[in-house]
């Protein structure tokens, strides 16, 4: 299981823009097979900040993802919206077992 956080800081005027195009993406992502979790969170005492938490099967799920015709699309979209460069990091999982993760629900130690 490879885990990310991004984190990024979008320019006010562009918000609800960065968003729609954010949710779409999601909505697409999680559709692929190598994709067991992708969220979009919203700041909620600054709306200009946003996370997205993505949980990959494994590292290559990661690699295809970046792949996708949707995700060329958002970042084509998003890039310009940016106050600042994004960051990321990477996380391995520790709890829930990765069972918990990749559907199964059984072991959660």
């Amino acid at each position: 299981m490879l885990m990310v956080h991004v984190h990024f800081h979008v320019k006010e005027e562009h918000i609800e823009a960065f968003r729609e195009a954010t949710l779409e993406n999601a909505r697409n992502s999680i559709k692929e097979p190598g994709v067991a979790r992708f969220d979009a969170l919203q700041q909620q005492d600054d709306p200009s900040r946003f996370v997205l938490v993505e949980v990959y099967r494994t590292a290559e799920d990661q690699q295809k993802h970046r792949e996708t015709a949707h995700f060329a699309t958002w970042r084509a979209a998003v890039m310009d919206m940016l106050a600042e460069p994004y960051t990321f990091v990477k996380y391995d999982g520790l709890f829930p077992a990765e069972s918990v993760w990749l559907g199964d629900g059984q072991d959660q130690a």
